[in-house]
């Protein structure tokens, strides 16, 4: 699965002028557990300087609480 053209523009954004602290992307939940693993490299590999990841699989774990712990 490739990382969409508008996903690198925003993380390239983020690293240039700073006006975000994070962004969030989601992964689509239907694709299959080998799928999304690798997905999910491809995805960090593209967007070179990922600092902090943070793997949710319920809503309750990406509270903007716990977002806001791990972006400072």
């Amino acid at each position: 699965m490739a990382v969409s053209d508008e996903c690198k523009l925003k993380f390239l954004e983020l690293k240039a002028k700073r006006n975000f602290r994070f962004i969030v992307f989601k992964i689509d939940e239907r694709i299959q557990q080998m799928l999304y693993a690798s997905s999910k490299d491809r995805f960090k590999r593209e967007l070179d300087g990922i600092q902090v990841e943070l793997q949710a699989t319920d809503p309750s774990e990406m509270s903007i609480d716990i977002v806001k712990g791990r972006a400072l």
